[in-house]
């Protein structure tokens, strides 16, 4: 195995207590919605009503999974799903005020989770760590890896 470099080394570390704070806020979602659906609402939410096509792709999965987690969330009544009026064909889905609730609810969660980690800090190692991050998430806005529409919420 390579050597990594320190501060790929920090940034892993960094990558496993960001998806570790994704993954407990997720909780915070009412008991049988799944990390998957958690993230579809999260984009959804963000992106407002699409067609499931352009959701597919900003979450970066094929459309028949998108059909899945969209029939289980329709049924809990946490996305609607309606057409677009300028071609019948192309189903589009929205987010409702009970899917709306969800997201503020891990949304929440994960502000908290992310101020108690924060509140660990000094006020100067704080003001760091932010500038750090909004560095980081504007040269990631350009990179390759990351892709135009970004990978989507966790």
């Amino acid at each position: 195995m390579q050597k990594v470099d320190s501060d790929v080394a920090a940034l892993e570390a960094l990558t496993r207590v960001l998806v570790g704070v994704a993954w407990s806020s997720a909780h915070a979602a009412p008991a049988g919605v799944t990390f998957p659906q958690i993230r579809l609402l999260l984009v959804l939410d963000a992106l407002g009503q699409v067609s499931s096509s352009k959701l597919a792709a900003a979450l970066g999965v094929n459309a028949s999974s998108v059909t899945r987690l969209a029939d289980k969330l329709a049924a809990r009544g946490y996305l609607v799903r309606g057409a677009d009026p300028h071609n019948r064909s192309v189903v589009t889905v929205e987010v409702t005020g009970s899917g709306r609730r969800v997201v503020a609810q891990v949304l929440d969660r994960r502000h908290a989770e992310l101020g108690a980690l924060l509140d660990r800090l000094s006020t100067t190692q704080r003001r760091r760590a932010a500038g750090a991050a909004r560095e980081l998430v504007t040269a990631a806005a350009g990179a390759a890896m990351v892709g135009a529409a970004g990978p989507g919420p966790l």
